[in-house]
C-alpha cells in the first residue's frame, strides 16, 4: 500500500489539486482531504463534488453534487472535517456514520465520529493546528500513486527539486537501537519501498526503536514523506518509535514547511537520537 501526503496552506491549491487528482483518474476511495475550517469544507465538498459528479457521470458517495464528509472529533484540537470516501478508511473508521458540511450547516444530522487519542490522531492535530489543510492518498497501484504523487508534488508545501541519485539504506545496531542510515532520495518505486522493506524487517525481528539517519538524503517527495508517517505510526502501535537524526536542509526544509517537524522527534545528530532512548542504547554508542 503506498501512502503519499500533501500539505496546503490555500484553500485554492487545495481544491486544484483534488481537481487534478480526479482528473487524472485517482479513485475517490484513495482521496482524504482533512481540514478544520468548515468553510473550507463546504467550499470543497461543493466545487470538487460539482466536478467529480460532472467528470464521472455522478459517482457513488455523491449527494446533490457534495463530496461525502466524516466530521471527527481529534483529541487536543476539536473539530475537523474529513472530506472524501478515502476518510474512512484512512481512519479505520468503516461503517462510521457519514454526512456532509453542507448538509452539517443546515441541520445538524451527521453526528461527529471521535477519534482514540492515539498516534495518528496526534499526527493530524499537530499539522491541522498550524491552519494546513491535509490531502492523503492511499491506493495499492503503482500507476495511481504516481498521478498522486506528481500533483501533490507540484502542488503542495514542501515540494523541492529533483535527485538523481539512487537510494540506499542499510541498518546497524547500536546498544537495542536499530541505525538505519539513508542515502540518496527517499521517493515513490524504489526509494520508499526499499525504507518500508527495511524498517518491516526490523520489527519482524522485535526492533521497534529505530533511529533514521538522514545525513545523506537529498530529496523526499509525497510518498517519502508517506512512508515516513506510516513507519512513525506503525511503530508508535507496536510500543516503539522512530526517531529521525541529521536531516539534510532540503529534508529540514520540506519537514517544516509540512509541519511535520512537530510530529516527529528529530535530533541535530545520530549520537543525540540514540541517547534519547535510555541508557541501554548510550552505553552501547
Amino acid at each position: 500500500m503506498e501512502t503519499a501526503v500533501g500539505v496546503f496552506k490555500s484553500r485554492e491549491k487545495a481544491e486544484l489539486a483534488l481537481k487534478e487528482l480526479i482528473d487524472r483518474k485517482v479513485p475517490q476511495e484513495s482521496i482524504a482531504f482533512l481540514t478544520t475550517s468548515e468553510t473550507e469544507a463546504v467550499s470543497v465538498a461543493k466545487e470538487v463534488g460539482t466536478y467529480a459528479g460532472g467528470f464521472l457521470g455522478g459517482a457513488a458517495g455523491m449527494t446533490a453534487g457534495v463530496v461525502a464528509t466524516t466530521i471527527l472529533l481529534i483529541p487536543g484540537l476539536g473539530q475537523a472535517f474529513a472530506i472524501g470516501l478515502g476518510a474512512t478508511a484512512l481512519f479505520g473508521l468503516a461503517g462510521a456514520r457519514a454526512g456532509s458540511a453542507v448538509a452539517k450547516a443546515a441541520a445538524d444530522e451527521s453526528a461527529p465520529m471521535a477519534l482514540p487519542d492515539n498516534e495518528d490522531a496526534a499526527l493530524f492535530r499537530k499539522v491541522l493546528k498550524d491552519g494546513h489543510s491535509v490531502i492523503i492518498v492511499r491506493t495499492e497501484w503503482k500507476e495511481v500513486a504516481n498521478a498522486a504523487v506528481q500533483v501533490l508534488d507540484r502542488m503542495s508545501v514542501g515540494s523541492g527539486g529533483k535527485s538523481s541519485t539512487k537510494m540506499q539504506a542499510n541498518a546497524r545496531e547500536i546498544g537495542d537501537v536499530s541505525v538505519v542510515d539513508v542515502k540518496g532520495r527517499i521517493t515513490l518505486g524504489e526509494g520508499n519501498e526499499i525504507l518500508r522493506e527495511l524498517i518491516t524487517e526490523l520489527t519482524a525481528q522485535g526492533k521497534t526503536r529505530i533511529v533514521c539517519n538522514l545525513l545523506e538524503v537529498d530529496h523526499i517527495d509525497s510518498a517519502g514523506i508517506g512512508e515516513l508517517v506510516r513507519a512513525h505510526s506503525t511503530l508508535r502501535r507496536q510500543g516503539g518509535q522512530l526517531k529521525l537524526a541529521s536531516p539534510s536542509g532540503k529534508v529540514k526544509d520540506v519537514l517544516k514547511m509540512t509541519s511535520l517537524h512537530s510530529v516527529f522527534d528529530i535530533h541535530e545528530n545520530e549520537a543525540s537520537a540514540v541517547k534519547s532512548f535510555g541508557s541501554s542504547a548510550a552505553a552501547a554508542s
